[in-house]
């Protein structure tokens, strides 16, 4: 192929913008994936977990404390019916069968207010373990609030410079002949660069220093002849910073 070697240095040009854009795109992608957004979300389901589990324990001991609550009541209530049967009961053995009953009832109602203040003592206990969870997913959702918020603004500007490299590189991709730019854009797809620049003897896209064999057959290559690079498959911009 050829091309005339102002049409070729453009493809430098070319290739700076599509390197910009890869780059940017790359850095959208990162702060998408945003690995201490992710490190915040997986906290964060975690504590919401924990918290599921302290509040149903919270539940099991209110529900707890209302059954004790509700057995004690019901043994004073009957506590109070004996004491009025005993007012009125005639025959002794009946009195000795409500006293006996109520001294029973009596001690249900000590154990179940036992029983009430353990249940009461781990019921605070709970409760305080749903608010430091609380406080601390609170905590863990205002910090992933905030980086959200700086990771959007972030990308709002990383897309608006990649916008504007995009509409740059497609100004200068319009300076191209179609077939270069064919070639160029073939030659990046395959092998990730479309073109580069020779400079001292070394091609920039590989970094590699060509051999005296291909810098040989470089130099006896026309200046408008398409030459590709021996390393990286790029096209071989050549210029007088070359070394040929």
């Amino acid at each position: 192929m050829k091309a005339a070697p102002e049409d070729q240095v453009v493809l430098l040009d070319l290739q700076r913008l599509d390197n910009d854009v890869t780059r940017l795109s790359h850095r959208i992608t990162a702060l998408q994936k945003g690995d201490r957004l992710t490190e915040l979300g997986t906290t964060a389901a975690s504590l919401r977990a924990e918290l599921a589990a302290a509040t149903g324990e919270v539940e099991d001991a209110e529900r707890e404390l209302a059954r004790l609550e509700s057995d004690t009541a019901t043994a004073q209530a009957r506590i109070e019916r004996d004491t009025t049967m005993l007012q009125n009961v005639a025959s002794a053995k009946d009195a000795a069968g409500l006293e006996s009953e109520m001294a029973s009832l009596r001690r249900r109602i000590g154990d179940l207010e036992t029983a009430e203040l353990e249940v009461m003592e781990q019921l605070d206990v709970h409760r305080a373990r749903v608010g430091d969870v609380e406080s601390r997913l609170a905590q863990v959702e205002a910090d992933r609030a905030t980086l959200v918020a700086e990771r959007d603004t972030e990308i709002a500007r990383v897309e608006a410079d990649r916008e504007s490299a995009v509409q740059s590189r497609a100004a200068v991709a319009a300076k191209v002949p179609a077939d270069l730019l064919a070639l160029y854009d073939r030659q990046r797809a395959r092998y990730g660069f479309g073109a580069s620049l020779l400079q001292g003897g070394v091609s920039t896209a590989s970094g590699v220093t060509l051999t005296n064999s291909d810098l040989q057959d470089i130099r006896r290559a026309a200046p408008d002849d398409v030459v590709l690079c021996p390393d990286s498959d790029a096209i071989l911009v050549r210029t007088a910073e070359s070394g040929l």
